[in-house]
């Protein structure tokens, strides 16, 4: 069975993957307690079936996770209908699709800025780090501008953000607790500074928005506004910077995808986009719980149990995609659900689409001829797959 502790199975998880879809059927994981489901059919239905909920459990003692737990517990992604309903409706009404297409302009300048210093390193030293250089800063200045973060504060969103989803993972340290606690009540009263502000003296930016956004006469209370900006940032750029850098690393170490991609830039950015997200998925375990008796894949789940869904699993399903453990740049159609699926379909998915499919090719077809300067380094953690340093050179 599964090790989710087992270093070699967190660098490479999809052979022992593989072996668990062969049971064809969710399977109980005694160390976790909880159903893994690992086949494409069945992680589909986790994530679709009505009985099965995102249930935020607090943590304890109170006194210390307060603010984290409201941050979750007033989210999107941890409530379920009727709230879930209420906050989506209201998120969608200011961060829509023309919120989304008005901020190109800026990722596109933002990319290029990027790549200008990116040149410079290239010049100083032969090598830079696509992560820290471009897939990091890059969504983290987005979201700071759609939210209208000021510039001088930007260094202080992503430490915020990457201590708060240490905890998502399965086994977190009591060093990763703690920080995640300061984490969590810093990022929470920054935001509520910024949001009293705006009330004062509305913008143009999202916190505005959200702050006069009504619906059928709600609105959303403070506390709610506040875990919304948080959660855009960390599951926003979380998806972004990952998907990238996994989709990246493993282009590099494939020169026929490299070339392909490397030769059609523009023309190939959607499809390379969607292949990076499948092959190595930046989110590889969404757990839910069911609220009543329920048959996934032929197992009984009861009222109470946990099941979760295996996303890279089910994007590498030998019974959905051709060749799953082949990238393919070029790959349509390519229905994974990296990006999640039902109510809880990523919301900031078409923002890191758009970022993705405009520093991507930008990279490309400025630097046509990359290749590794050293190994990768790679986060700990399965949950959320990722790399720290990617370190390039041009040939």
């Amino acid at each position: 069975m599964i090790d989710f502790d087992d270093v070699a199975f967190i660098e490479n998880p999809y052979p022992a993957l593989g072996e668990l879809r062969k049971a064809g059927k969710p399977v109980w994981h005694e160390q976790t307690g909880i159903f893994l489901a690992a086949r494409y059919e069945d992680a589909n239905a986790v994530l679709r079936n009505r009985s099965l909920g995102r249930i935020f459990k607090p943590r304890a003692p109170e006194a210390d996770w307060s603010t984290f737990n409201w941050l979750h517990s007033d989210s999107l992604l941890d409530s379920e209908p009727p709230k879930h309903t209420r906050l989506r409706s209201l998120l969608v009404k200011a961060f829509n699709k023309n919120k989304i297409d008005s901020l190109r302009p800026e990722v596109d300048r933002l990319t290029k800025k990027l790549l200008d210093e990116i040149d410079v390193k290239l010049a100083e030293t032969g090598q830079f780090d696509v992560i820290g250089d471009l897939a990091e800063p890059l969504p983290v200045k987005v979201i700071a501008a759609l939210l209208g973060f000021p510039d001088e504060d930007e260094h202080l969103l992503r430490p915020w953000s990457q201590a708060i989803v240490k905890m998502y993972e399965l086994n977190p340290s009591e060093e990763a607790q703690a920080e995640a606690q300061l984490a969590s009540h810093e990022f929470a009263e920054y935001v509520r500074g910024l949001m009293e502000e705006r009330k004062r003296n509305p913008g143009t930016d999202l916190i505005s928005d959200l702050a006069a956004v009504e619906e059928g006469g709600e609105k959303l209370n403070a506390q709610e506004l506040i875990a919304t900006c948080v959660l855009l940032l960390n599951a926003g750029h979380e998806a972004s910077v990952n998907g990238f850098g996994n989709g990246f690393v493993a282009m590099m170490h494939r020169p026929e995808q490299l070339s392909l991609l490397a030769n059609n830039p523009y023309d190939l950015a959607s499809s390379a986009v969607d292949e990076f997200i499948r092959f190595d998925a930046p989110l590889h375990l969404f757990e839910r719980t069911a609220t009543a008796d329920v048959e996934i894949g032929g197992v009984l789940v009861k009222e109470g149990q946990k099941i979760a869904a295996l996303l890279g699993s089910a994007n590498r399903d030998e019974t959905v995609f051709e060749r799953p453990n082949e990238m393919d740049v070029t790959r349509d159609p390519n229905p994974h659900i990296g990006f999640g699926a039902g109510i809880h379909f990523c919301i900031g998915a078409p923002l890191a689409r758009m970022e993705m499919s405009v520093s991507l090719p930008a990279l490309m077809a400025r630097h046509p001829r990359l290749e590794l300067a050293a190994e990768p380094i790679r986060r700990p953690g399965f949950v959320l797959r990722g790399y720290e340093s990617v370190q390039l050179k041009v040939n």
